[in-house]
């Protein structure tokens, strides 16, 4: 049996994540996941949250908790919303569980003996309001590249420049806007690779199937300028991974903690520990080291655009640098920003729809649906309320659940709730599975190269052409002079219900699940071949008329929801 292990990048753990989010890692992940599962492989399909650095510690303070207490809430929540969202993780782990602090201390201290650790002292910017060391992030001022004038003191987020703090112009604290900021001498460990650029350089260039937007971006941190410069793994924090090297005590380095990017990567690993020492799985290393039986593996990682060097880069060397085995990312699919109404979504703004607040107002298959369907795979895209209500209405309400509800209407008020047993299919019906053939190979070979768009293209027209035949074939019409020909359209068009079912359920778990609940339908095997897959529903077998699949989206509801998240969320 294949065997697909799948990773999305971890949710940071300060606050619930908003539509943009989601659509950037963790739902494509998902559907991703179930169509391999569908296929009869065997998946591991692995989540987490990114439980440390200092907006963890930030986060927890303006909540009035303890830091531990505050993640292990937020987890909670954030499993929960998961959960109503139908991800279907394996395991969603935690970056602060014992097996992320054991790996992440044996990967240093494998660095370390192999020379690719170095010990650096220097200045870091502390400030005197805060009373604390500010992490690169939390230092804001201009772009000395292209004065954009929030800056961050490790990146400009308006020309992805890396920068170093003191490089800033007019900085400032980004907690409390205090200017009182004074440089400090401080030792912190360094992975140096830079050793290893032609190593990453000669991976990468071996993946000729990756996106544009995954290779260019680790080309660009790879060669711009001076090129890949080595990076800082440790910092002044009280939250986090101890620094040590495997399970010795690092001289010099005591009171610090390893940087929350060196650990994070190294989670995707521990959280399959976490899977099996909570009575899930029963080997993790079969996934995970290639001496131990994940060669065969393939091993592909979802993620936004702005997590695409540390996963290209940092965690690559971290994996190489170690000398061990270990199983490195096969595939990387990234993703542009999903923006928001003209704007841009922001957690720390809190602009735009949350994933809370998404599930309290609609199901979750019509936000999988729509945002699916737009992934800004190649480019930015845009969610609006009036192409959210559009793509549900006009996909979801008028073309798929329009055909299921009229023909388990029609046959219920001619045949009963009952496959009709008379008549022959014709060449009308040949016509239909020929088509459909050609529409399933191509739907599964864009999954199979995951062009998420492009799939939900081809399933929508795969829905189509059985609302094509149905109005074609007219069995209302037909009835009245060959009852048994209209028994043969209406046993064929029942027959496509669980046919796209078992096609949408990537999509649309849960409509997927009724439609094959409502068909009396047991048999969940991918349909691969379609003469196979429109027979699974004997004649005489009982169905029950589902409830509406979607109901549509009203203008009224529509524009009462563009008014409530159009505000600042507080």
């Amino acid at each position: 049996m294949e065997r697909v292990l799948i990773t999305s990048a971890i949710p940071y753990i300060n606050g619930i994540k908003h539509l943009g989010n989601l659509v950037g890692s963790q739902l494509p992940a998902d559907l991703f996941a179930r169509y391999n599962r569908g296929r009869g492989r065997e998946v591991l399909f692995l989540c987490a949250t990114d439980e440390h650095g200092t907006p963890a510690e930030l986060a927890a303070a303006k909540a009035g908790m303890d830091v531990a207490e505050y993640c292990a809430k937020m987890h909670a929540v954030q499993a929960e919303i998961a959960r109503g969202f139908r991800l279907s993780f394996d395991h969603f782990g935690r970056s602060s569980s014992p097996q992320n602090h054991e790996l992440t201390q044996h990967f240093a201290g494998r660095l370390a003996e192999a020379g690719l650790i170095s010990e650096v002292s220097e200045r870091q910017v502390y400030s005197n309001a805060d009373g604390r060391f500010l992490p690169d992030r939390y230092i804001e001022g201009t772009c000395p590249n292209c004065g954009y004038d929030k800056a961050r003191g490790d990146q400009c987020e308006n020309c992805t420049k890396q920068l170093d703090p003191t490089d800033l112009i007019d900085p400032r604290s980004a907690i409390s806007g205090s200017t009182d900021l004074e440089v400090r001498e401080t030792k912190h460990l360094y992975l140096r690779q830079s050793s290893m650029r032609d190593q990453l350089n000669a991976w990468i260039d071996s993946k000729t199937d990756w996106p544009i937007l995954t290779t260019s971006i680790a080309k660009k941190w790879l060669n711009d300028g001076d090129g890949l410069q080595d990076r800082g793994i440790t910092r002044d924090l009280d939250w986090g991974i101890l620094v040590k090297k495997g399970k010795d005590e690092w001289p010099g380095m005591e009171g610090k903690v390893f940087y929350v990017w060196f650990d994070a990567p190294i989670e995707y690993i521990a959280c399959a520990a976490e899977w099996v020492d909570a009575g899930k799985g029963d080997d993790w290393e079969r996934w995970w080291r290639t001496d131990k039986g994940a060669q065969d593996v393939r091993y592909v990682q979802f993620m936004g655009k702005d997590n695409v060097p540390f996963h290209t880069l940092s965690f690559p060397a971290t994996i190489l640098g170690s000398g061990e085995p270990w199983k490195l990312v096969d595939y990387i699919k990234s993703f542009n920003y999903l923006n928001y109404d003209g704007g841009q979504f922001s957690t720390s703004q809190g602009r735009g729809v949350f994933m809370d607040q998404a599930l309290s107002i609609l199901p979750s298959d019509y936000w999988r649906w729509w945002l699916l369907s737009h992934a800004p795979e190649t480019s930015d895209s845009e969610f609006t309320w009036e192409n959210f209500q559009a793509g549900v209405n006009k996909d979801l309400a008028d073309v798929l659940g329009n055909f299921v509800s009229r023909i388990t209407k029609f046959c219920r008020s001619k045949f009963g709730e009952v496959i009709p047993e008379a008549g022959d299919y014709s060449a009308q019906e040949a016509q239909v599975m020929a088509d459909l053939q050609a529409r399933l190979a191509a739907y599964q070979a864009h999954m199979e190269a995951i062009e998420i768009r492009k799939a939900a293209a081809e399933l929508r027209a795969i829905w189509v052409l059985g609302n094509e035949y149905l109005q074609s074939a007219a069995p209302w019409t037909v009835f009245k002079e060959d009852p048994d020909r209209a028994a043969a359209i209406t046993r064929f068009s029942l027959n496509l219900i669980p046919f796209y079912a078992l096609l949408s359920a990537p999509f649309i778990p849960d409509a997927a699940q009724a439609m094959l609940d409502a068909m009396g339908c047991k048999d969940y095997a991918w349909p691969e071949d379609v003469a196979e897959g429109l027979s699974r529903l004997p004649a005489g077998q009982g169905f029950t008329v589902p409830e509406v699949l979607f109901a549509k989206i009203s203008d009224e509801q529509r524009e009462e929801w563009q008014a409530r998240f159009a505000g600042v969320r507080s």
